[in-house]
């Protein structure tokens, strides 16, 4: 009995002290602050989404390791929160999170010290506990040796890193001067991730780095690529140079006076109905939204249309009337996008928008050829099997 009762003291220690990350359960957002408070620790929140793959796979392969665990249930209230679902959708906005999985750690008061954004190995991700409790490391102190001159590569990618959703303006300031240490190198991919990540329109700081690495860039990417992003960052910058931030009024003489020197007047029309399109989505004009995307998109043929944007209007017309002939155009443009590149996300918005007209033969086929893409894609199908198993 003396050795069974060691072997099971052993397993028991195994189970004990082998474990992952310990997340609080449960609990409100406010409940988590005041833990945090009370035991003098910061609150680390894994901000994800249900359909973020690298949540998943952090989810799966990092949180469960041992010394991740022996580490961040040592320093920190460890919590996860959709930030697509109850009061993850308010905290999203109030911590700017965009992209996911985004890992913010907040003192008791609420307060932001420091974050980051992507997915880690076991080591890194211990790595950036480290620096979350290190004064040294963390968001304030970064800007303080900014401001003081500080311009080591390997500190202002560190920088660019954990400022980039926070205060993007300051990141893309730090990411010029980042840049303009590096004229002579190659971009690596973390260089991509900034440019693009940080580049918003042709009035950004970082758009002379596209135009001046050019020949670079075109190793990277089809040309024609490259001319399209070119493209739509002057036609950003259009916008934003026309369109009043304060009353929210486009003033569309400028902008098609300004686009007519980049392209046809009839292509700066289009670009201005797309333009008004991005208007009344920001904000929540769904009937004006309909107008300009019906006029902008037609049949969807267009060879400029790319998949991903026509599933996109497609999901926000299936999410936003009931007209069943507004639902159909939105039917043939989600169909031109499984033509394009047929995808789980594609395959399934032509089901749904389906299963919403009543017509449950084409229901059952559509979400039927989505669940098999979606397991290939290893994507969560829970609700495509459910507007299947309706349609039976």
């Amino acid at each position: 009995m003396k050795k069974i009762s060691l072997l099971l003291l052993v397993l028991f220690s195994v189970i004990t002290f082998g474990q992952g990350m310990k997340f609080e359960e449960n609990k409100s957002f406010k409940d988590l602050l005041d833990i945090a408070k009370k035991e003098n620790k910061l609150l680390f929140l894994d901000a994800y989404t249900t359909w973020c793959g690298p949540c998943k796979m952090m989810a799966k392969n990092v949180f469960p390791q041992p010394a991740v665990g022996e580490f961040y249930n040592a320093n920190f209230i460890n919590s996860k929160i959709d930030m697509e679902k109850g009061e993850g959708i308010d905290l999203a906005k109030k911590y700017n999170v965009r992209a996911y999985p985004t890992y913010l750690f907040i003192n008791g008061d609420g307060e932001i010290i420091h974050r980051v954004t992507s997915y880690y190995d076991p080591e890194d991700f211990i790595n950036v506990g480290k620096d979350a409790i290190d004064p040294s490391k963390q968001m304030g102190a970064l800007k303080k040796k900014f401001d003081a001159g500080e311009k080591d590569p390997e500190f202002l990618r560190s920088f660019i890193k954990v400022y980039a959703y926070t205060d993007p303006v300051l990141a893309t300031k730090v990411a010029r001067t980042y840049f303009d240490g590096k004229k002579a190198e190659p971009l690596s991919q973390e260089d991509l991730n900034f440019l693009f990540g940080l580049t918003k329109d042709s009035n950004s700081p970082l758009f002379p780095e596209f135009i001046s690495r050019k020949d670079e860039l075109v190793k990277l990417m089809p040309e024609e690529t490259y001319n399209k992003t070119i493209t739509n960052f002057k036609l950003n910058g259009i916008f934003n140079n026309s369109f009043d931030q304060t009353s929210k009024v486009l003033d569309e003489k400028k902008f098609i006076t300004e686009a007519k020197k980049m392209m046809t007047e009839e292509k700066a029309n289009a670009m201005l109905l797309k333009a008004k399109m991005k208007i009344a989505a920001s904000a929540k004009d769904t009937a004006g939204y309909q107008k300009y995307a019906l006029e902008y998109y037609k049949d969807g043929t267009s060879p400029e249309f790319t998949s991903d944007e026509l599933n996109t209007v497609s999901w926000n017309f299936f999410e936003g009337t009931n007209d069943k002939v507004a639902l159909g155009k939105a039917l043939l443009w989600a169909k031109q996008s499984v033509k394009l590149a047929a995808s789980y996300a594609n395959t399934d918005t032509v089901a749904n928008i389906y299963f919403k007209l009543g017509d449950k033969a084409n229901t059952k086929e559509w979400a039927t050829k989505a669940i098999e893409l979606a397991k290939k894609e290893g994507e969560d199908y829970a609700e495509t099997q459910a507007i299947l198993d309706k349609s039976k």
